[in-house]
């Protein structure tokens, strides 16, 4: 026989790409735009369509960088396309082959409700199966002018803030038509791209390969190229064999659930990911309508809350398709958080909020942790989730390691208790799978368990703003479902995927302690005040909460709701491109501003709380031990030391030493902006009216409410004076004490606040400094003795 495969395999790709693709929509009839440019900040769905709108064509240019335009489509289906399917045809000006992260748009009917997404390889709309004729096409389209932010990849760019964006447009409108869709033609071009796929990951030795290249080449030959419409059935004819024949008995079993992996801020803003969820959802829940079939799978209760807060329609049929079983939540947390920064309670919070919101707002129970894309994992990962009553992993992120290949796909993950949860990373190696040939036998390729399991997992969808799983990719599956020559592909439910995971891997391996990422270094340090932010915000929130629960034990209401919502705040903070400082300049910017206005609401909780316990003039230990801590003025100068109880309020009082042998007490008394300003990292206090006086070395704060500064009161040993602070001098240091010269402006202080008359002889206050031992401290500081946290 005449070698001539090369030739018919390059006959095959361009009969597919340059024939068969353009000809699945035939008829077109373009339809009438209006646009309307938001003049600042996306805007309801009920005030854009309210405003006045301009003339627009195709061609004309739109949408400075981060904008918002509003488009309203008109038109009519002709009635000569009776009978025929006919499809909404808009693409804003989509570039290159990035499925996310660039223009994206939502179409809604004209009382406003959200119809389907529209994004770079998805921009159809289905107007009619078998059209009437004469239909009115009347809708509007929201579409967001982002940016491609990676356009020259990592390089620092001007687009990473609306504030520093180019204003000029960055997008031209593309189409605007309706046309008719060929039922037959869509079939046949998947019927030739599967096999043809199979055919290129086939080694050249395999029968299968040669006979299913032969059928491909068949189907050409009777596919007339100027009648692809009327020849597509025909050519199908001769294709129908090939896909008939099963997989293989051993075949590899890959699960496939819909996904659409969604950052809830990276390359964009917090506030269009919030879009991005009512578009992508929107799409998914079209596509379950033309495709029963479909299975999806959707972590982060906050992006369902986002959903129903500013898409409730969508929201009701979310609902309505995981009472079908079409729809799956999954995941168990409230964000699919950075694996390492967030404190212990911070990743337990992450979980509770997460199940009793699936619980309680969609009824659905959740089995494991859903986190593909976190920069490594630490060990207390499976305890934390074991606690929960959770029993499965899921990773993606480790197939990218830059040095070491990790050794396993399916495993159990042992943490630092002992407590172990089953884990599987899948070996196609993406999060964002389009089930494509080369993809599919990567998987069964790269599958490290073989000989010992069976099947892996393939979550395929596009993420980022793609708009999930589209209908190429459910086509390409009902194909591979079983196929010989290929691996099966089969819809399933995760938690079913996991089970019977487990009973096909019963002895799979051990991996012990932290699942290390050898890639994304920097995340431990980079942007440095985002990770301080979220400790000072998980450590103020402890403390709000056992002082508010000390008040309500006392009869004082629980503020519940408002601890949750600032909670959520500080989890959403916590986000895998957030937290670990890799996202753009804008979401930075955002973050630290909601960590502002978060801690100070935290604290004026503390306050509330602690005024709800008559805490005045006292020391608030929120740590669960005994403290002995120093304290200093706002100068730095060391006063004494704070005596406290743990999770406890202690007197506040402080012992002096003067010149004489005599003791003296000092008083706090308010005091104006100026005894506040100092703060250790030189921001200017938000709350001037409250007092502080600030421990050394970890510049946590001691508040004593209407009070500030000291002064001094009448002499004598160890007198005690309410809302005062004694310390014990001698054990200040683990050096020893040296008296600094006094301030002279201190000795014009000679009234006695208790007796109202003058002080006897009163000395000038003197002020300390510690002498750390030699070798000791660091920089010639005095080894200071404290812990972390705040004493309040």
């Amino acid at each position: 026989m005449h070698q001539n495969q090369k030739l018919v395999e390059a006959r095959i790709e361009r009969v597919l790409n340059e024939r068969i693709v353009p000809a699945v929509y035939q008829a077109r009839t373009p339809v009438t735009l209006a646009a309307w440019q938001v003049p600042d900040e996306p805007v309801p769905a009920a005030e854009a369509l309210a405003a006045e709108y301009r003339p627009f064509t195709v061609g004309d240019q739109w949408g400075r960088a981060w904008s918002t335009w509003w488009f309203e489509v008109t038109g009519t289906v002709p009635a000569e396309w009776a009978g025929r399917t006919v499809e909404l045809l808009v693409d804003p000006g989509f570039q290159g082959d990035w499925p996310g992260n660039q223009a994206e748009g939502l179409l809604h009917t004209p009382d406003g409700t959200p119809v389907k997404g529209i994004h770079p390889r998805n921009h159809y709309l289905r107007i009619a199966d078998q059209a009437d004729g004469g239909e009115q096409v009347h809708l509007f389209l929201e579409a967001a002018a982002n940016p491609d932010i990676l356009v020259n990849e990592f390089v620092p760019t001007a687009y990473g803030s609306k504030r520093t964006a180019p204003e000029t447009p960055i997008y031209t409108f593309r189409t605007a038509e309706l046309a008719v869709f060929e039922p037959e033609v869509w079939a046949l071009r998947f019927d030739v791209e599967v096999l043809f796929q199979m055919v290129k990951e086939l080694p050249e030795t395999d029968p299968r390969r040669h006979e299913v290249l032969r059928d491909l080449e068949r189907a050409m030959d009777v596919l007339a190229l100027d009648d692809i419409v009327g020849t597509a059935a025909a050519a199908r004819a001769e294709l129908a064999g090939a896909l008939a024949s099963p997989a293989n008995p051993s075949a590899h079993r890959l699960s496939g659930i819909g996904h659409a992996h969604i950052d809830s801020a990276w390359l964009w803003p917090i506030r269009e990911t919030k879009r991005k969820t009512g578009r992508t959802f929107s799409n998914v829940l079209a596509l379950a309508e033309q495709y029963p079939d479909l299975r999806f799978a959707a972590s982060s209760a906050q992006q369902y809350a986002w959903v129903k807060e500013r898409y409730p329609a969508v929201f009701e049929g979310i609902k309505a398709a995981i009472a079908r079983g079409q729809w799956i939540v999954v995941g168990s947390q409230w964000i699919e958080p950075d694996g390492n920064l967030p404190g212990g309670e911070a990743m337990v919070r992450q979980i509770t909020q997460g199940l009793r919101f699936f619980a309680d707002e969609l009824g659905a129970d959740t089995h494991g942790i859903w986190l593909p894309d976190s920069f490594g994992y630490t060990a207390a990962f499976p305890q934390i989730a074991k606690l929960a009553g959770l029993d499965w992993f899921l990773t993606q992120k480790l197939s990218w390691n830059q040095t070491n290949t990790f050794p396993h796909h399916t495993f159990w993950w042992e943490g630092i208790d002992g407590s172990r949860i089953f884990t599987h990373f899948p070996p196609i190696d993406t999060y964002n799978s389009t089930l494509e040939g080369e993809e599919l036998h990567h998987a069964v390729r790269q599958f490290r368990e073989k000989g010992a399991a069976t099947t892996s997992l393939v979550p395929f969808g596009y993420g980022d703003g793609g708009g999930g799983p589209i209908r190429e990719m459910m086509e390409r599956q009902r194909r591979v479902e079983s196929l010989e020559g290929s691996p099966r592909v089969e819809i399933e439910h995760p938690d079913d995927f996991f089970a019977r995971a487990r009973d096909d891997y019963q002895d799979a391996p051990v991996w012990v302690g932290e699942l290390y990422l050898e890639l994304h270094r920097g995340t431990f340090t980079s942007h440095a005040r985002e990770k301080r932010g979220n400790r000072r915000a998980e450590h103020l929130l402890r403390e709000a909460e056992l002082w508010w629960t000390a008040a309500a034990l006392q009869g004082a209401e629980y503020p519940y709701a408002c601890l949750d919502e600032l909670w959520q705040a500080t989890l959403l903070q916590q986000f895998h491109d957030i937290l670990p400082g890799s996202s753009i300049r804008w979401v930075h910017e955002e973050n630290e501003e909601s960590y502002r206005r978060n801690h100070a609401e935290i604290e004026q909780l503390i306050a509330r709380a602690l005024t709800h316990l008559g805490a005045t003039g006292v020391v608030a230990n929120a740590a669960d031990h005994d403290r002995h801590e120093l304290v200093v003025d706002d100068d730095g100068t060391p006063i004494g030391v704070v005596e406290a109880r743990a999770h406890a309020l202690s007197p506040l009082t402080v012992e002096e030493e003067q010149q004489n042998p005599a003791r003296a007490t000092w008083l706090a008394e308010p005091a104006g902006e100026e005894g506040d300003e100092h703060l250790h990292d030189d921001r200017r206090r938000e709350e001037l009216h409250r007092p502080v006086v600030q421990l050394a070395q970890q510049h946590a704060a001691v508040h004593v409410e209407g009070q500030s500064q000291l002064r001094r009161v009448c002499g004598g040993d160890k007198v005690t004076v309410e809302g005062c602070v004694r310390p014990v001098v001698d054990d200040l240091f683990d050096g020893r004490i040296e008296q600094e010269p006094h301030d002279e402006s201190c000795a014009e202080i000679n009234q006695c606040d208790r007796c109202g008359g003058d002080a006897e002889q009163p000395g000038p206050m003197q002020r300390y400094r510690a002498v750390p031992h030699p070798g000791e401290g660091r920089g010639g500081q005095p080894s200071w003795r404290g812990v972390r946290d705040q004493v309040r």
